[in-house]
């Protein structure tokens, strides 16, 4: 569905260690910068990326957004989260779970804020 997502920062390398920290557990290489500075992370299905706002002012998350990394098993969700933790990142909402999904069935959730306040989550449906 999506080409790419690109979040912004306000410390470009406080979050390539964290998202070369949590990407890498679930077998994503390290980013790759542009002449920019902006940091990719490209996979066959898509490309997540890292930017400072061009517009110069300071970057603020989506109150409310999320973006969702699928992950193969609850173990490297919890592996994520843990990498998240330990480089920079925030354990946010519940710990990491199986949760009742409703109509999405249950879902393995493991939630974190980015060093820039980005929410995140790791997601694996136990289907």
């Amino acid at each position: 569905m999506f080409s790419h997502v690109m979040v912004g920062t306000n410390d470009l390398e406080a979050s390539r260690k964290f998202y070369d920290a949590v990407l890498g557990v679930i077998g994503i290489s390290p980013g790759n910068s542009d002449d920019k500075g902006r940091v990719f992370y490209a996979t066959a299905t898509g490309v997540f990326a890292l930017t400072k706002p061009i517009n110069d002012l300071p970057a603020t998350y989506a109150n409310g957004g999320t973006i969702g990394f699928a992950v193969d098993s609850t173990e490297i969700g919890d592996k994520w989260h843990a990498a998240g933790v330990a480089n920079g990142g925030m354990s946010c909402e519940d710990p990491p779970g199986i949760r009742d999904g409703g109509a999405h069935g249950k879902l393995y959730l493991a939630y974190l804020r980015d060093p820039s306040g980005n929410k995140i989550c790791a997601l694996k449906r136990m289907g």
